[in-house]
């Protein structure tokens, strides 16, 4: 196994010239780049809906990380199809997960109106829970039992595209017009010290955020596999 993992990485030392990364890359790599190129123009559509109040941009920020997961679930196709797999392409899988699937989702509830300082501290817990979640992956993954097929039974801690399952509740929220600027977030805010507004002010919703960020990073919690 370490033989083929240096062999793997030789490829870079070997390639020289200014865009040797670039003819490196595999099919299966760029389909992967095309799932954080969702996410981060779902992060750039957020803050276009903030400086615009244009709902169409706040839309686009909604559906651009689903957009993301059908990349993501493509790009193992793909790299089977192509019989290629390599360590950039596991290290890019990760990467735009955490853009698509950790900041993107961040950002659009921040954007519909989880606007506190401690709402803010909850979703940053957020995306670090979930860059946790994707650094152990990558770290474990083969300690963890396989099937016949020599697939992992199951996910150890909550996958972080399942972030699309609030996507979708934000979703609906904006159809209803239950966000900042409208009616409103459901459930309202508590103040749990001083001065209602002031920093000690948060939405209940963010609590589900946080709930959310533990199931990440959950060593005990085992998601089966489809």
């Amino acid at each position: 196994m370490k033989e083929a993992k240096e062999h793997s990485l030789q490829q870079y030392v070997d390639t020289n010239g200014h865009f040797s990364l670039v003819r490196n890359f595999r099919l299966a790599d760029l389909v992967t780049i095309m799932n954080g190129v969702c996410g981060s123009l779902s992060v750039f559509s957020s803050a276009r809906y903030l400086l615009s109040n244009d709902p169409d941009y706040l839309w686009a920020a909604l559906g651009l990380p689903l957009a993301g997961l059908i990349f993501d679930f493509m790009d193992g196709k793909v790299a089977r199809w192509r019989q290629e797999s390599s360590m950039l392409g596991q290290e890019l899988d990760s990467l735009a997960d955490l853009i698509s699937f950790g900041v993107a989702p961040a950002l659009v509830a921040f954007t519909v109106g989880l606007r506190t300082y401690l709402d803010t501290v909850v979703l940053t817990a957020f995306i670090c829970c979930g860059l946790a979640r994707l650094a152990r992956f990558n770290a474990t993954v083969a300690l963890i039992p396989k099937d016949t097929k020599g697939k992992s039974k199951y996910f150890e801690g909550l996958p972080i595209p399942s972030s699309l399952g609030l996507v979708a509740v934000l979703a609906y929220w904006t159809k209803q017009g239950w966000i900042e600027g409208q009616e409103g977030l459901p459930w309202g805010t508590i103040t749990l010290w001083g001065a209602e507004g002031g920093r000690g002010e948060i939405h209940l919703v963010s609590v589900v955020f946080g709930l959310w960020a533990a199931a990440f990073v959950s060593k005990t919690l085992h998601v089966p596999k489809p």
